[in-house]
């Protein structure tokens, strides 16, 4: 039987902030901890426990952004749309401005495990927002039925628009506009197909996660998106360079969990961390239960 998202083994979720670090190097390098809440070796716990203070090395965490939130964190659960008769053909499939596809029947399959898998954690959850895509807003649709939400809509997190490349192939375009598709590939600058280059695309979807940081401070959320703007934020939050977005891999339907918190030595600094990648029903690392 599945695991519950967020569950351990033994059935029972573990509220937030009670659970170990397996080694050293998870215990400094987990954001959520405080330079005064690490301890060195042979501390006890800070659990209603005095401690003797931290180390040299620990004091430092704080400037390396290894420090406690400063308020309750945004978390955001990212969900990729399930997949549509373009994505089963592998056609390039933009934004509002392509010929937006729907959710075929196995794409309403994909969702609807991932959004039961969601679903233990209903009551965590205080929001669910949607690309204005189609086939991000029925994906959203099942997922928000399950979970007992209204669908907020969030324009920024839109699928790159592909121009005139909409609606073929890797191999159609590469016959049809070799010149530009080489030039796509070769530069984030230039837009695909006269439609969007990954530039303008990280700006729109960096817009839309202020505003989802300033409606939804402190709270849970699903965003149902698309490979690029998911890419882009995950990029964004490990501090990786843009270009990070052709090194991964997104699965449809897939869940990405990312936090946003205030960090940093002075705890005012804007900072995230990525907490789950490309995830698919029957894991069992979903944030856990604030219960």
């Amino acid at each position: 039987m599945t695991q519950p998202p967020g569950a351990p083994e033994s059935g029972r979720a573990e509220p937030t902030g009670t659970q170990e670090p397996d080694s050293v190097i998870e215990e400094v390098e987990d954001p959520t901890r405080s330079p005064g809440s690490t301890r060195t070796s042979g501390q006890p716990t800070a659990h209603g426990e005095s401690s003797a203070g931290t180390s040299a090395t620990t004091a430092d965490a704080g400037h390396r952004g290894w420090s406690g939130p400063g308020g309750p964190p945004t978390t955001v659960i990212l969900v990729r749309h399930g997949v549509t008769p373009h994505t089963k053909h592998k056609r390039f499939s933009g934004g509002l401005a392509s010929s937006n596809p729907g959710l075929s029947d196995e794409g309403r399959e994909q969702v609807s495990a991932a959004a039961a898998w969601l679903k233990p954690i209903a009551a965590d959850i205080d929001a669910v927002i949607a690309s204005p895509v189609r086939r991000t807003l029925e994906s959203a649709e099942i997922i928000a039925a399950e979970l007992g939400h209204e669908i907020e809509v969030e324009p920024g997190f839109a699928e790159m628009e592909f121009g005139t490349w909409d609606g073929l192939t890797f191999s159609e375009v590469a016959e049809k506009y070799q010149d530009d598709l080489d030039a796509w590939l070769g530069s984030l600058d230039v837009a695909a197909g006269g439609g969007e280059s990954f530039r303008e695309v990280q700006v729109r979807v960096l817009a839309g996660l202020d505003r989802l940081l300033d409606s939804h401070a402190g709270q849970t959320v699903v965003v149902v998106s698309h490979v690029t703007p998911i890419k882009t934020l995950v990029s964004h939050v490990v501090g990786a360079p843009l270009e990070a977005v052709y090194r991964m891999e997104l699965t449809p339907a897939s869940v990405t969990v990312l936090s946003f918190f205030a960090g940093g030595p002075a705890g005012d600094e804007p900072m995230g961390s990525m907490r789950l990648y490309n995830a698919r029903p029957g894991a069992d690392v979903l944030p856990p239960s604030r219960s």
